[in-house]
């Protein structure tokens, strides 16, 4: 190559040249589902790397209408479980090709104009991940095409317009609630999160039918309004100090990890007693502190790798609409209850 040269922009017609390649080869070889030789993508790779060349990510969107970028819109990152969402999901969608752009939504309107955002940057996806997402934005988002597609990730969506790609809460709960009585618990208390109907969770009303179902009698339920460990031992603390001690559950059943850890804290800090001995708690998502000495947590373990997956599926275009809301877990047992 001429020295003038290597002052210029590098583009694919020089690697192309020095691969002995055409320039559309070279365009293919950056694509991860494009059809092309392991041989000619090895040469490309090795001119483009030799050449110091990066491909033209947004020129290329715009000739081809894909972007391979994905919007991530996360709030509630109290919730532990998020962390181990988002490692996952950005690791697979980059082994997958996908690059992410990552959004903390804070409420309902930031939601609202993060999606905006999201068609402003071309992204293929936008993946909505938390509970800040009401009926209206997404009907909205759907409605207005604000992105190509709208993807609901570890919650389920009954609006035409989105995708749900989550686990089977309805199986999953029926497992905890098979164990709690199983193991002889008799006065349960569902610890419940948001109660959102746009992105909602089966939990509760799975596991209070279950009870209902085998013992004959409703459980209680009390809910907090975010998953936050710390507000979940404030509620928890309200809510047992408003009962008389014989009125008081030997199991708190909560709706998540987070909620579970909250209300551990709670039973031993506020009120000097012991888990399980006195009352018993489980949690939901196995995120990596529920096996904490200080927790223990019987829980129950998503399978993020193969939600993830599920959602690269979608990304291509190659999945089944109903297998995306049956992914199956299991129950994790362990000292907790």
């Amino acid at each position: 190559m001429k020295p003038d040269k290597l002052r210029e922009s590098i583009t694919a017609n020089d690697v192309a040249e020095l691969a002995g390649v055409s320039r559309w080869t070279v365009n293919r070889a950056f694509k991860p589902d494009a059809s092309i030789s392991s041989e000619s993508r090895r040469k490309v790779l090795e001119a483009a790397d030799q050449l110091g060349y990066t491909p033209d990510l947004i020129a290329a969107s715009l000739a081809s209408d894909r972007s391979n970028l994905v919007s991530l819109l996360i709030d509630d990152f109290s919730n532990p479980h998020k962390l181990v969402m988002m490692e996952r999901l950005t690791r697979i969608l980059r082994h997958s090709g996908w690059g992410t752009l990552l959004v903390n939504t804070l409420d309902e309107d930031d939601a609202a104009l993060a999606l905006v955002n999201a068609r402003q940057h071309r992204v293929d996806a936008a993946v909505l991940i938390g509970s800040q997402f009401s009926e209206s934005i997404l009907a909205a988002a759907g409605g207005a095409q604000q992105v190509k597609k709208l993807i609901l990730f570890a919650r389920y969506s009954a609006d035409p317009g989105t995708i749900s790609v989550c686990c089977d809460d309805k199986a999953a709960m029926e497992s905890i609630a098979d164990h709690v009585i199983s193991r002889g618990f008799s006065h349960p208390v569902f610890i419940a999160g948001p109660q959102t109907q746009s992105a909602h969770l089966m939990r509760k009303e799975t596991f209070l039918k279950r009870w209902q179902d085998a013992k004959g009698k409703q459980a209680a339920f009390a809910p907090v309004e975010t998953y936050d460990p710390q507000i979940a031992y404030r509620e928890v603390t309200r809510y047992l100090s408003g009962l008389e001690r014989s009125e008081w559950p030997d199991i708190l059943v909560c709706e998540n990890d987070a909620l579970a850890m909250g209300a551990i804290d709670a039973v031993r800090h506020e009120f000097g007693l012991r888990v399980p001995d006195d009352i018993a708690v489980t949690g939901f998502d196995d995120t990596p502190v529920a096996a904490n000495p200080n927790y223990r947590l019987t829980t129950y373990r998503q399978p993020i790798t193969a939600m993830a997956e599920g959602l690269v599926d979608v990304l291509r275009g190659e999945y089944d609409p109903d297998a995306l809301s049956r992914f199956i877990g299991r129950l994790v047992v362990r000292e907790s209850a």
